[in-house]
């Protein structure tokens, strides 16, 4: 196993010291897991795109391009609102 140096803000190291210290682990021991947990951008299109692909298996749900962007257009307003509040 090999040790890394990874300059972040001492607010942020704290935070993240907090979090491991409250599920009983050190840092070093959480941010190995975070990054055991956490999907890349490649394992998260991979993993869109089995979804959409047992959706359309399933039940047809095909949605073309200006479907999927008016779809996620319309997820972030709503998210805007509930974050607004």
């Amino acid at each position: 196993m090999s040790d890394a140096n990874v300059r972040i803000p001492e607010e942020a190291k704290d935070r993240l010291a907090a979090i491991a210290a409250a599920e009983g682990l050190s840092l070093r021991a959480y941010l190995a897991r975070l990054a055991e947990t956490l999907l890349t951008p490649a394992e998260r299109a991979e993993r869109a795109e089995k979804a959409l692909a047992a959706l359309k298996e399933w039940n047809g749900y095909a949605p073309t391009a200006a479907e999927e962007q008016d779809l996620d257009s319309e997820l972030d307003r709503r998210l805007s609102q509930v974050t607004s509040r």
